[in-house]
C-alpha cells in the first residue's frame, strides 16, 4: 500500500469517527461500508475537528502544524533516558531529583470543570490510556461515559457563550454534550471499571457478580456484547497490556485470570498462593511480568505474570488493617498500597521495604477508596472522610502538604488520575463525579 493510499484511508478513518462523535452513526455506518472500512472499531473522537483548526490557525502563520498535539489535553513531555529502550514513562525514581525534570502542580492548583450526577453514590471511574475520555459507574447500574475536551470546552464558556448555546439549542441538547454514552447491563452497584488498552471497549465489574464488556462506538447500543459471569461481587479488575487477559479480584480470596477471547479461567495450581480472605484490589505492573493483588486478610501479594504463581507475600502491610488497593509506578520499581488505617505506602520491590508512608488521613469502615499518583507520580493522592478533602503528599518525602476542598458533601468513594494529563476524578456518595483539571500546567 502505498503512502498515499495510507493518507487517504487515515482521512476515511478520521472522518468516520467525527461523523460518531457527533452523534451521525448512520451516516458515518454508511460511509465505513463504501470504504470497507466497516470491520474496523473506530471510536467516536473529534481529532478531525481538531486536525482541521491546528491546520486553519498554522496556514495563518505560515508556521508547519503539529498535528500530534491537542490544545488543553496533550501533556508536556517528558525527558527519554539515555540508552533505556522502553514505552513507558520514567515515572518516580529515587534516584533522580524531582528537579530534574521539573515538576508537576500540586493538587491545590486543580479546579473542578465539570460535575457530572448519577441516582446513586459514584463507585468506579476510568480514564483512556491517552486522557482523551473517562468513564463513571454508580450504585444506580449506570455507566457514563464523558469526552475530556468537552468538559473542558464547557468550562471555558463565559456565561454570554452559554446562554447563546441554550439560545441556539435545536432540540439536540446532547449535539455538545460531555456524556456522549450512557450503558446499562448491571443489575446492582458498579465497582470496577478500565478502558481496554488495544480496543474501543470498556470493561466494568459489578456487585452483580458480572464482567461486561461494552462496545462504546456504537452510539445505540447500550447493553454488554460479552459477560464473564462469577460467583462472587466484583471488586476489582486489571487487563493484560496486551488486551488479551484480564485479572478478576471478588469477594473470594483466589484471583482469576481470564483469556478474554475465549473465557477460560485460569488459577494458581499452588492453593497456598492465594489470600486468606477475599481481594480488594488488583494490578498489572506496565510490562506485564508481574501483578500485585491485596485482600482483606492485611496482605498483598506479588505474582509473577507469566506462571501465574505468587513470588512474595507481604503481611500485615497496614500493621492489623485490612488492605485497600495496590498501584505500581509507571516503572514498575514500586508499589503504592493503601489501607483502613487512613495510611499510603510505598514499597520498594528490590529490596521489600516501605520507602514512605503517607499518614493523616481519616477513612470510613466501609471506604475502599484507593490511593493513587498524579500523572507525573510527584504526588500521592488519598481522601480524608475527616473534612471530604482530598489530601495530598510529596511522594518522595512523605512531606504533608496542603489539602484540597473537594467540593462534595458526602464521602470520596474512589479517585482516579488520568496517566497522562494533569487531571482526575472524584466520586463520592453524593451521587457526583467531579472532573478537576489544572490548567496552564
Amino acid at each position: 500500500m502505498t503512502q498515499a493510499v495510507k493518507d487517504v484511508e487515515t482521512l476515511y478513518k478520521l472522518m468516520i469517527s467525527q461523523l460518531r462523535y457527533d452523534g451521525l452513526e448512520l451516516v458515518a455506518t454508511s460511509l465505513a461500508k463504501c470504504c470497507n472500512l466497516d470491520e474496523l472499531p473506530l471510536a467516536p473522537c473529534n481529532r478531525l475537528l481538531e486536525v482541521v483548526k491546528l491546520g486553519l490557525a498554522e496556514e495563518k502563520s505560515g508556521r508547519e502544524p503539529d498535528l500530534m498535539k491537542h490544545p488543553g489535553i496533550t501533556p508536556t513531555s517528558q525527558p527519554e533516558l539515555q540508552g533505556l529502550e522502553t514505552s513507558v514513562k520514567m515515572g518516580l525514581d529515587l534516584e533522580y531529583e524531582k528537579d530534574e525534570f521539573g515538576t508537576s502542580p500540586p493538587v491545590t492548583q486543580y479546579e473542578t470543570n465539570y460535575v457530572t450526577a448519577h441516582k446513586g453514590p459514584v463507585t468506579a471511574a476510568a480514564f483512556t490510556k491517552d486522557g482523551r475520555l473517562c468513564a463513571t459507574g454508580s450504585v444506580d447500574t449506570s455507566i457514563k461515559i464523558l469526552d475530556i475536551s468537552r468538559m473542558l470546552a464547557k468550562a471555558a464558556q463565559s456565561k454570554e457563550e452559554r446562554q447563546a448555546e441554550r439560545d441556539a439549542d435545536d432540540g439536540n441538547s446532547m449535539k455538545n454534550h460531555p456524556v456522549i454514552r450512557t450503558m446499562y447491563d448491571h443489575e446492582s452497584c458498579v465497582n470496577t471499571l478500565q478502558f481496554h488498552p488495544q480496543s474501543t471497549i470498556l470493561v466494568s465489574g459489578g456487585e452483580d457478580r458480572r464482567v461486561n464488556f461494552f462496545d462504546y462506538t456504537k452510539s445505540t447500543v447500550k447493553k454488554a456484547f460479552k459477560c464473564i459471569t462469577e460467583v462472587e461481587p466484583i471488586r476489582d479488575i486489571s487487563i493484560h497490556p496486551t488486551g488479551e487477559y484480564i485479572l478478576v479480584a471478588t469477594d473470594h480470596p483466589t484471583i482469576r485470570l481470564y483469556d478474554i477471547n475465549t473465557s477460560q479461567c485460569y488459577i494458581s495450581p499452588m492453593m497456598d498462593d492465594q489470600h486468606q480472605a477475599p481481594l480488594t484490589s488488583v494490578e498489572y505492573c506496565p510490562a506485564a511480568n508481574l501483578y500485585a493483588t491485596a485482600s482483606l486478610d492485611g496482605s498483598w501479594k506479588l505474582w509473577d505474570g507469566v506462571s501465574n504463581r505468587c513470588v512474595q507475600t507481604y503481611k500485615e502491610a497496614h500493621d492489623t488493617a485490612e488492605v485497600v488497593s495496590v498501584r505500581f509506578t509507571k516503572n514498575s520499581k514500586f508499589v503504592l498500597t493503601s489501607g483502613r488505617d487512613g495510611t499510603a505506602k510505598l514499597w520498594e520491590l528490590s529490596t521489600g521495604r516501605v520507602i514512605n508512608t503517607y499518614g493523616g488521613a481519616v477513612l470510613h469502615n466501609s471506604n475502599h477508596c484507593p490511593a493513587v499518583f498524579n500523572f507525573t507520580e510527584d504526588f500521592v493522592l488519598y481522601p480524608d472522610d475527616k473534612n471530604t478533602s482530598i489530601g495530598c503528599w510529596d511522594s518522595r518525602t512523605g512531606e504533608k502538604l496542603q489539602s484540597l476542598t473537594s467540593g462534595h458533601n458526602n464521602s470520596i468513594r474512589h479517585l482516579v488520575h488520568s496517566s497522562c494529563t494533569p487531571a482526575f476524578l472524584s466520586c463520592s456518595e453524593d451521587y457526583r463525579c467531579r472532573f478537576w483539571y489544572c490548567r496552564g500546567s
